[in-house]
């Protein structure tokens, strides 16, 4: 693997990690009720999409302007993979050793977030009581729980990681 491809990738993986890092460090320390917030999930997104373009717009300019379609894809996903792996670790380790009770708030807030859509969108009543049943008996924060959606983050990525790749590759591949 090409050098910069995966000094980058690493680099701006753990930026991301980083990042998360700070954002749900600062969700928990300043108001767990933000973590039903939806601006933050956009502000995560938004930031997401920033550094993916800065990563492989900074490698194709360090590789002389010759960026093929798998390495634009590699040097984001690298990255992506690297994030989100540091996200979740931190996130089992916050909601199951250092504040397990946090887990139990975000949960009893997300219930309270859930049901109350539910029924602004007319969800029948027997509808709301079986989601809230569910949802009850949910660990969203279990091992499973967060490596499923550590799995389910990663598709999104792959497919951000491809349209990224299909911008900035170089306008042909051909010759590489």
């Amino acid at each position: 693997m090409n050098e910069i491809i995966k000094k980058n990738g690493i680099t701006f993986g753990i930026i991301l990690g980083l990042f998360s890092l700070l954002i749900t460090t600062t969700i928990y320390a300043v108001d767990l009720q933000l973590f039903t917030s939806w601006w933050i999930g956009i502000v995560a997104i938004l930031v997401t999409i920033i550094v993916g373009v800065v990563l492989v717009s900074k490698t194709k300019k360090q590789l002389n302007g010759v960026l093929v379609f798998k390495n634009a894809f590699k040097v984001y996903f690298i990255a992506a993979l690297i994030g989100s792996f540091i996200s979740k670790i931190y996130e089992y380790v916050l909601f199951n050793f250092i504040d397990p009770q946090a887990k139990e708030t975000i949960k009893e807030i997300t219930l309270k977030y859930t049901s109350d859509m539910m029924e602004k969108f007319g969800a029948p009543p027997a509808a709301v009581n079986e989601a809230m049943q569910k949802a009850a008996e949910t660990d969203n924060y279990s091992l499973g729980s967060l490596m499923f959606g550590f799995a389910l983050g990663l598709v999104f990525h792959a497919i951000f990681g491809l349209i990224l790749a299909a911008i900035f590759k170089s306008k042909s591949d051909e010759s590489l």
